[in-house]
């Protein structure tokens, strides 16, 4: 099964919600309104460097966040396949 990536840069996130509505298990709005990228499970996923994450998904979840990507207004969620 394949492996996909996602990288999220929440420093430069303006807060439009439009990954939580097409993602609502992987994005939520946080307290000071920008998204925070979740593991599925609803835990935080932990930062990589301040304010950047990135989180391995299976194939099940890689249409879900492709569009959470393509949605996004300002192109701060990136999902590419790994090997």
């Amino acid at each position: 099964m394949a492996k996909y990536k996602i990288t999220y840069n929440r420093n430069e996130c303006i807060g439009a919600a439009a990954c939580v509505a097409v993602a609502a298990r992987f994005w939520e709005l946080a307290a000071d309104g920008k998204a925070d990228l979740l593991d599925g499970k609803g835990r935080k996923v932990t930062e990589i460097k301040p304010g950047h994450y990135e989180l391995i998904i299976d194939e099940p979840d890689f249409e879900m966040n492709k569009e959470a990507e393509e949605v996004c207004p300002v192109n701060v969620i990136k999902v590419e396949k790994i090997n």
